[in-house]
């Protein structure tokens, strides 16, 4: 299967230009999703009609998807069933051609931690800010031991918090909002387990969906993709493999640091190389090998 997604991110307003009318000078191309994932879309189209001038040693299916951007459950994880069993997935991201063989799961956690109200002047209350100061420290510098050669360390991140309403009331009430990037070592709700059993305030999971994902490097695609020169490594961003239940790859033209950045771009060059690498990499390949 190749896969890629045709959303967006919003555009922020620190675009210069336009971000929905594409601009094209010289050799680069301005405008929102160009890079992300209008390059390796179109790249993988034109691969698909490449391949299929040839009789190959697999079935071939291009999934044009929606909802890469939210994890939403109306992109690919909605029509995969329909699609029969699949071997092998190439999914289009920018990686400047080099092959992702892993790439990180992700967990968004809420935490509350609960307090006493009192008046802020007077020794009263129990303030839930100051409680879940120890559990906020946890976040930031515990590690858990399964380190993975390609993602490193699983990454916590507190990224959110809200308390109290009023300067002289002490707050009964904090939540703070974990952003949490996870190694193929752990599954999300066995790391979730783990952290609740290592804080003392409530934690609570808005998905367990986007699980870590990754391919051997012994696998055809893999080693076909080293005798073309591409060199691996482990992505740090989540991906539309994060919900597929089958092997993948993620590999397109682009560069992962132009995503949802203000005058997103991509080269004219890049979209040729990637089809040009993408054809040599699964044109005749055999899976069993």
């Amino acid at each position: 299967m190749l896969n890629s997604h045709i959303d967006t991110v919003k555009p922020s307003d620190k675009w210069t230009c336009d971000p929905f009318t594409p601009i094209l000078k010289g050799d680069k191309l301005t405008g929102l999703g160009s890079n992300d994932a209008g390059a390796p879309l179109v790249s993988l189209i034109a691969t698909f009609l490449i391949l299929s001038q040839k009789e190959q040693p697999y079935n071939l299916l291009f999934a044009a998807s929606a909802e890469e951007e939210i994890s939403g459950k109306n992109g690919i994880s909605s029509v995969l069933e329909e699609f029969g069993e699949i071997d092998l997935g190439i999914i289009g991201e920018p990686t400047q051609m080099q092959m992702a063989i892993a790439e990180k799961g992700l967990m968004v956690l809420d935490c509350f931690v609960h307090g006493k109200q009192g008046h802020a002047a007077r020794e009263e209350g129990v303030n839930a800010i100051y409680k879940a100061l120890p559990d906020i420290e946890w976040f930031r510098t515990y590690r858990f031991p399964k380190e993975s050669e390609f993602l490193g360390p699983v990454k916590m991140t507190v990224t959110g918090i809200k308390a109290g309403s009023q300067h002289n009331v002490v707050p009964d009430m904090c939540e703070f909002m974990v952003d949490v990037r996870i190694n193929e070592h752990y599954l999300n709700k066995e790391l979730f387990e783990l952290i609740q059993k290592s804080v003392n305030c409530e934690v609570k999971a808005r998905s367990f969906r986007l699980n870590s994902s990754g391919i051997p490097v012994d696998h055809p695609v893999v080693k076909r993709g080293n005798d073309l020169g591409l060199s691996y490594y482990g992505s740090p961003t989540t991906s539309d493999q994060a919900v597929i239940n089958f092997t993948t790859l993620k590999i397109g033209p682009g560069d992962s640091a132009r995503s949802h950045t203000a005058d997103e771009y991509v080269y004219l060059h890049e979209i040729e190389e990637g089809i040009d690498i993408y054809v040599k990499l699964l044109d005749g390949l055999n899976l069993s090998k």
